[in-house]
């Protein structure tokens, strides 16, 4: 029987920075935690055992709780659980649109500006860790440095403000991006799509760069039904 007041026994404590309130802290660590999939979909989140986790009171737990409701990442029953929620294809199909929208923007300005070197020095890098994290297996790692890669687009182009709206749009999609990572071949893909921005927006090509971007942000949602058909009880429409 599931035992509905504990947690996952993989879950490590999270380290707290008391200079910072607890709220967004708590907020932050699971839903790194979801979105990684080590909290999987269906996995019980029980309030009691996550102020213990985090050393805190109800107020913050609830109010993190909260915004992961509002994202889509968790499933709030009052009275009975809160549960990490099934991965919503039709959400993924948003953020992938939202996603793509402002990516081929972003390199398009980037592409056309005379002083990129900068931009293409922080992509490059991230580019660099990625790899040296592919090289040594780690995936979580990995995965880290996807999402910074396409932060640091947005942040050079001059949004980050967007760069939010497209983190809270792109919960469900991370997720399925996660999934398919461990899929022979995955990795090294994204490393290549990744390198044909770069490349792409240093040459200040702005047709390549977007057609590069378009490619990569598609690949997900392709591989969806592969995913929903070996992992049936992580997907929802």
């Amino acid at each position: 029987m599931l035992d509905l007041q504990t947690l996952p026994p993989n879950l490590p404590r999270p380290a707290r920075d008391r200079s910072r309130q607890a709220a967004p802290q708590v907020f932050d660590y699971l839903r790194e935690k979801i979105v990684s999939l080590v909290l999987p979909p269906g996995t019980v989140l029980p309030r009691a055992a996550l102020q213990d986790l985090f050393g805190v009171s109800s107020t913050p737990v609830r109010d993190a709780l909260m915004r992961l409701e509002e994202e889509g990442l968790v499933d709030v029953f009052p009275q009975h659980a809160t549960r990490v929620s099934p991965i919503d294809l039709s959400q993924a199909r948003r953020a992938q649109f939202l996603r793509r929208s402002i990516e081929q923007e972003a390199v398009r300005l980037l592409c056309e500006q005379e002083r990129r070197a900068e931009a293409v020095a922080a992509l490059r890098a991230v580019l660099a860790r990625q790899s040296a994290f592919l090289e040594v297996g780690d995936l979580e790692a990995f995965d880290g440095e996807d999402r910074a890669f396409h932060a640091t687009l947005c942040e050079a182009a001059g949004a980050a403000e967007l760069w939010a709206l497209v983190r809270r749009w792109s919960g469900h999609i991370d997720r399925l991006r996660r999934l398919n990572l461990p899929i022979a071949g995955k990795a090294p893909q994204i490393v290549r799509d990744h390198t044909a921005i770069a490349d792409a927006v240093a040459q200040g090509d702005a047709p390549a760069a977007q057609a590069a971007v378009r490619d990569h942000l598609s690949r997900s949602l392709a591989s969806a039904e592969g995913m929903r058909r070996s992992h049936p009880d992580y997907f929802r429409d």
